[in-house]
């Protein structure tokens, strides 16, 4: 008699406000996709941030540079992150750590999702060192002073920056 176990995907959620999505933030994306077998880029509506880019355009921008990435799924949300994980049956949330800083700051929202539901855990990712510098605030502004930002972002990114800085 055989005994066949079904293996749960493992799924994880990469959540962030992305405006814009930055080279930064497609290093993260492309490796987490290869340690989970659907990774979950949530865009987040951050009510603290005044954006440069609509959810909708943001999301379109992501589907586009992820659009090499099979088992990625590119969504949004307006939740708690860890109620959003819940949603979309994922254990993980994966967050990028680029300096000493961002530890900090992530160690204190991970402790404070862990509290809220135990069962969700956060992964940290180093950033590639060559991004270790990069932010979406940072790639606004030098693109606000017309200033290149081609090593920053996709051409598809660059132009929608552009565009929305009349350039």
């Amino acid at each position: 008699m055989t005994t066949s176990i079904e293996r749960v995907p493992r799924i994880a959620v990469y959540p962030g406000s992305f405006d814009p999505v930055t080279l930064g933030h497609l290093d993260i994306i492309e490796r987490a996709s290869r340690q989970y077998d659907k990774l979950v880029v949530a865009v987040l509506n951050n009510l603290k941030k005044n954006p440069l880019f609509t959810v909708e355009e943001r999301m379109d921008l992501m589907r586009t540079v992820t659009s090499h990435l099979p088992n990625v799924e590119v969504d949004s949300f307006r939740d708690l992150t860890v109620q959003y994980v819940v949603q979309k049956n994922a254990n993980v949330i994966v967050r990028g750590i680029r300096t000493v800083t961002d530890f900090e700051y992530e160690l204190q929202m991970a402790s404070t999702n862990r509290k809220l539901n135990p069962k969700v855990e956060t992964i940290f990712m180093m950033t590639n060192p060559k991004y270790s510098f990069l932010s979406s605030s940072m790639v606004k502004e030098i693109a606000y002073f017309d200033g290149d930002v081609s090593e920053f972002v996709t051409p598809e990114v660059e132009q929608a920056m552009r565009v929305k800085f009349n350039r």
